[in-house]
């Protein structure tokens, strides 16, 4: 049986909402067939972050080289990545391999408010990771970090979006949460514009949202949709992970990646 094939380079979430293990039910749950780098390993939960164990650089090296000499994915999604000196080893191994449909999710900071990415290590994914980039995923505090520019409406996602995208030559999916409008997101790819109508959902636990979404879209790229497609198909995905009402935890919750599973 033949299947597409995605790798997370990302942190781990010992509560399972978001990072790796977000990721990898994402793609399973989206048809293709999940590996992973672990980058860190993090002792959270819905509450908040409580410690972060960042892996050594030469281990992370030895974790890509390992997927891609032995089972090349047809996509790689990059999240949590907290220090510039692992950052540097995945731009390395991404360029060396020539990596396929990477989407960039620029983790810095998790749901609950904890910083996950070290202030030196911005510069570096600017310069190092996102020129690699099929499409980077930033939402407003992100997009705002990568663009100097602030955001207050969706004139000035649209700004924000070109820049990025401009200044790295890669496309930009800007996540418009609820401060701008009602949840749209804004793809700004090959000098188009694309605007993603969200759907409100009413639902306080969003623990792990971004890295399903970067997820979601790297298993559609895997499969051979098109950008355009497959922010479609993942947007989708996630309303209808949000709309299952998952209520786990006493902080915001994951949300519920298996919904499209019946019950056994």
């Amino acid at each position: 049986m033949k299947i597409k094939t995605a790798l997370t380079i990302a942190g781990s979430d010992s509560s399972g909402g978001a990072g790796i293990q977000a990721d990898l039910k994402t793609m399973i749950m989206n048809g293709v067939y999940g590996m992973s780098a672990v980058t860190a390993l993090t002792a959270q939960n819905t509450t908040g972050v409580r410690a972060i164990q960042e892996v050594d650089p030469d281990f992370l090296r030895q974790q890509i080289d390992a997927v891609f000499e032995d089972i090349y994915p047809d996509a790689v999604k990059t999240g949590m990545v907290s220090s510039a000196e692992l950052i540097r080893v995945i731009a390395d191994r991404l360029r060396f391999y020539n990596a396929k449909n990477v989407v960039v999710d620029p983790v810095m900071v998790a749901t609950s408010g904890s910083a996950l990415l070290k202030n030196d290590a911005v510069k570096v994914l600017m310069g190092e990771l996102l020129p690699l980039a099929r499409v980077v995923t930033p939402n407003i505090p992100e997009a705002q970090v990568l663009s100097g520019m602030k955001i207050v409406s969706k004139e000035d996602m649209i700004s924000v979006a070109k820049k990025i995208a401009d200044d790295h030559n890669c496309a930009v999916l800007l996540k418009g949460g609820h401060s701008i409008n009602d949840a749209n997101d804004l793809l700004y790819a090959d000098g188009e514009l694309h605007w993603f109508e969200g759907r409100r959902i009413d639902n306080p636990n969003t623990h792990g949202t971004g890295c399903t979404l970067s997820s979601a879209i790297a298993s559609n790229l895997a499969k051979g949709y098109t950008l355009t497609q497959s922010v479609k198909r993942a947007k989708e995905y996630i309303s209808g992970a949000l709309e299952a009402m998952l209520d786990l935890g006493s902080g915001s919750g994951p949300l519920h990646h298996g919904y499209l599973l019946t019950e056994q």
